[in-house]
């Protein structure tokens, strides 16, 4: 047996024209494009156990979107403030306090952090893309063992990858 974690880049942000980082908000092809990617996960009949999400503006707003397409109450997702830059390690530390009964994990959040848990997870010589790696609006399905306790680098593999 496995689990899933499946990480969403928040979808396509405004500039931060005097809004502060974390307040920036979804662009109308960024709301477009969230709800592409919740389009997906229903057509594919794939809904997570839980939705962690960044507190911030433009990927709880993602987080949102994707629940909403799914027909989930939007008070299910979980805002989660080390998702907004604490690093890597830090995103591997919220997913080992998580229960096992959980198999199917949704985090949305942001790069660069996304980009180093999925090179330390699934190992960079594994992820050639012609493109960057997870761009606004990217979902990355990833199987993972059971344990997620200490998750060594390179135990993950890439189930799909999916761009809105």
């Amino acid at each position: 047996m496995s689990r899933e974690l499946w990480l969403l880049r928040h979808s396509q942000a405004e500039h931060n024209d005097g809004v502060a980082d974390y307040d920036r908000r979804l662009t109308a092809k960024g709301e477009q494009k969230a709800l592409r990617i919740g389009q997906w996960l229903q057509h594919a009949h794939l809904s997570p156990d839980i939705v962690l999400s960044s507190p911030a503006a433009r990927a709880y707003h993602t987080a949102c979107i994707v629940a909403d397409t799914l027909a989930w109450d939007k008070s299910r997702v979980q805002q989660e403030a080390r998702l907004y830059f604490q690093g890597f390690m830090e995103i591997k530390a919220i997913l080992a306090e998580l229960p096992a009964s959980f198999k199917k994990v949704l985090v949305v959040g942001h790069n660069p952090d996304f980009e180093a848990l999925l090179v330390n997870l699934v190992g960079g010589d594994k992820l050639a893309y012609d493109d960057e790696l997870m761009p606004t609006a990217t979902l990355v399905r990833l199987q993972l063992p059971d344990d997620w306790q200490a998750l060594a680098a390179g135990c993950g593999v890439v189930l799909e990858r999916i761009v809105a």
